[in-house]
């Protein structure tokens, strides 16, 4: 019994390395893809009854595995010496209400201008699927604050990402990967959407709800089938 708990202590520490890794990772990503400026944004995964979450103020171009902070999901931080986001009460909202392993807000510039002009994102393409439909705008509540997590949490009702507004983007899925693909094809979509409507004259062609309703079923089974548990088709890639 002791060498299986050694095991059971080892896998988990493993794991626990490999999730920092890959949070540090995706939190570089995101400032190379432009989603992110500066030290805005910030990334999480869960692994087991700990968050994983980016530091506070930190420069993603200057964060090492190190510098990653936990916390549990009261918030007590639990892991490292800096102190996690400001956006924490966001990530662990997200984490209690849903099955989600990983988030990502980010301060996209599309995104964000988006979110400043509607209340929902117009059905401007297929892949608003991806997020479990068409995506809402929370209203806005200052950064860092319950209230923000509140109106967040339904605006992501039964979705994996919504816009904040006049803030930027949050989607959560089962890997970062997942996350990250979400939150990069909202931003995408928001621009879509936000060229097609600047054309002097001319009004862009949305889709149905019945529209967006065959292609949330055709998605539900495309590509390579894993399981999801945080909802939504297995990928946003087609």
């Amino acid at each position: 019994m002791t060498e299986q708990r050694g095991d059971g202590r080892r896998h988990a520490a493993e794991e626990e390395t490999r999730a920092w890794a890959e949070l540090v990772e995706t939190a570089r990503r995101s400032v190379a893809d432009g989603l992110v400026v500066g030290t805005s944004g910030n990334v999480s995964v869960r692994v087991g009854e700990t968050v994983l979450v980016t530091p506070s103020g930190v420069p993603y171009d200057r964060l090492t595995p190190d510098d990653v902070t936990g916390v549990d999901l009261a918030g007590r931080q639990v892991l490292g010496s800096l102190v996690p986001t400001s956006e924490l009460p966001m990530h662990l909202a997200v984490y209690r209400t849903t099955a989600a392993r990983a988030v990502v807000h980010t301060h996209a510039v599309h995104a964000t201008a988006v979110s400043t002009l509607v209340d929902d994102l117009p059905l401007i393409h297929y892949m608003a699927a991806a997020l479990g439909g068409p995506v809402r705008v929370a209203g806005y509540a200052t950064y860092g604050t319950d209230r923000l997590a509140e109106s967040m949490l339904r605006a992501l009702d039964g979705r994996t990402g919504c816009l904040l507004q006049n803030h930027g983007t949050i989607t959560h899925g089962a890997t970062l990967a997942q996350a990250y693909d979400r939150t990069a094809q909202l931003e995408w979509m928001c621009r879509v959407w936000l060229t097609a409507s600047s054309v002097p004259g001319l009004t862009p062609h949305l889709l149905t709800h019945e529209q967006l309703a065959e292609a949330t079923e055709r998605l539900s089974g495309y590509g390579q089938q894993t399981s999801s548990p945080s909802g939504g088709p297995p990928s946003g890639r087609v």
